[in-house]
């Protein structure tokens, strides 16, 4: 039985109408006023790891070694991890639109005090308040787009969205070779104007998210069906003035015990004992793909100018990043008509097996191939980790979806996220005093082996979830079964 105080019951068909939409243009709204998230943290990433030799010096910097830099990336990946877990309860207990604009705020202002930092202390501090603005989003996000948009367009859509990510990643990394070019701006200033624009960035997605409605789904299980029903209504009128086509006629529909809180013990209980093989495959996933990109992207740049004699890293950057966005864009379509476990699995293994021999390689590799060797590896690597955040967010209950994204997301990270950057500022301290790169192939062997390890777990545990409705992939908490009980879905 639901815990919390319970408001009725009642029969919907909301998700089915839901997803039975065509695309149309009220789904680009959604897109772009919630995926441009993930636009933000590679732009985050990708200055703090684009610009850490501008951050270095004492003068014009804030005097900080490698090693700061490293701890930098891990202190805002904690941020993150907290922030997640704080935020995502609270977007399943209060909705996902309140949230996802709160997040929203916390990482502009953090962001924006980040510009103004005037030493190591003040600078690790706003990285971690900035990471749980990042954090939150995260889950609010992943749940509100999974639950908007429709079943068949979910995993190209999920998948596409995270890995715009690399959008970000790419234009700060152009950004900085503008930024840092000494002739034009004054080194003191270039890096601190890096992070005030992802502020101005920030401010404008506050004003399109404005516009894109609270969750249906979440508002009728929390008593609130009038809401979800006028929202949905006005959903498929837009939807049939942008295509000029009626929609067609549902069947399916669910019945629901309504809750105005679900407890976080029955939250608990759900992922840990009716979900044990569903938990253990995202512990998996977001393991791998955590220390992989925040180990190799958190310090890239500093390997670039400690061992290959990059001046400004910003180029290699943006050919890294534009190879990891095309990847999650030209491979998304595949998730859903391949399917997700042997997309998942492909990704993993294949991008971990590619890593590995480039770390037997690493002391071969110029500048130039060292970053072709990257673009190649993380083409492939990049849909498998966007994969990560759609698994997450589509095989656990409505009820618990953004908790348990936070969830995953936290403590993945922690494992592989914190440790990374961490053991990369390290290995680049320990190697640059006799100036050899492959003291970092460590490093790699790990990554590579956390990557073939989730896409392991994925061919063992993996869920079938392509073109089904999210009610059938996971059954809410307080949905009826046929015989009037609360139904639980254990697997």
């Amino acid at each position: 039985m639901a815990s919390g105080a319970q408001t009725g019951t009642i029969t919907t068909d909301i998700p089915a109408r839901l997803d039975r939409m065509p695309w149309a243009r009220w789904h680009w709204m959604i897109v772009i006023g919630l995926g441009t998230v993930w636009i933000l943290d590679g732009l985050e990433v990708t200055i703090v790891g684009s610009m850490s030799a501008a951050i270095k010096p004492e003068g014009t910097g804030l005097g900080m070694s490698s090693s700061d830099i490293g701890l930098a990336g891990a202190i805002y990946v904690a941020g993150a991890c907290i922030g997640a877990l704080f935020f995502g309860q609270l977007t399943d207990r209060f909705g996902r639109k309140k949230l996802f604009m709160i997040t929203l705020g916390v990482y502009l202002l953090g962001t924006v005090l980040t510009a103004f930092s005037m030493n190591p202390l003040w600078y690790f501090a706003c990285r971690f308040v900035t990471g749980t603005g990042i954090g939150g989003e995260y889950a609010a996000i992943n749940s509100a787009i999974d639950e908007l948009i429709p079943a068949k367009y979910r995993g190209r859509v999920d998948v596409a969205i995270n890995g715009s990510f690399w959008i970000g990643a790419a234009g700060g990394s152009l950004l900085t070779v503008l930024l840092l070019n000494e002739a034009l701006i004054d080194p003191a200033y270039g890096w601190r104007i890096a992070f005030a624009l992802g502020a101005v960035l920030a401010f404008g997605i506050l004003f399109v998210r404005k516009s894109v409605p609270e969750s249906p789904r979440w508002l009728f299980i929390h008593g609130r069906e009038d809401e979800a029903e006028k929202i949905v209504a006005d959903i498929e009128r837009t939807v049939r003035d942008d295509t000029g086509h009626e929609l067609p006629k549902v069947d399916d529909s669910i019945t629901i015990r309504q809750r105005t809180t679900i407890g976080l013990t029955l939250i608990a209980r759900t992922v840990f004992t009716l979900y044990p093989r569903r938990t253990t495959l995202c512990f998996a996933l977001f393991v791998g793909q955590a220390f992989l990109y925040n180990a190799f992207f958190f310090t890239y740049g500093d390997t670039l100018t400690t061992f290959l004699g990059v001046g400004q890293s910003g180029w290699y950057l943006a050919v890294f990043a534009a190879s990891n966005f095309a990847g999650a864009l030209l491979l998304s379509p595949l998730f859903d008509k391949v399917g997700r476990v042997p997309m998942i699995t492909g990704t993993y293994v294949l991008s971990g097996l590619l890593l590995g021999v480039a770390g037997f390689l690493l002391g071969s590799f110029s500048a130039v191939t060292l970053t072709i060797a990257g673009a190649i590896i993380f083409f492939i690597a990049s849909a498998g980790a966007s994969a990560a955040y759609l698994t997450a967010s589509e095989i656990f209950p409505m009820e618990t979806r953004a908790l348990c994204i936070a969830f995953f997301y936290a403590i993945g990270t922690a494992a592989g996220g914190i440790s990374g950057p961490l053991l990369f500022g390290r290995l680049i301290d320990n190697a640059s005093a006799s100036q050899d790169i492959t003291g970092l192939a460590v490093g790699y062997f790990i990554g590579a082996g956390l990557m073939i390890m989730g896409g392991i777990a994925e061919a063992v545990l993996g869920v079938k979830a392509e073109g089904q409705s999210l009610e059938n992939i996971a059954k809410p908490l307080t949905a009826e079964d046929d015989a009037g009980q609360v139904a639980s879905n254990p697997g």
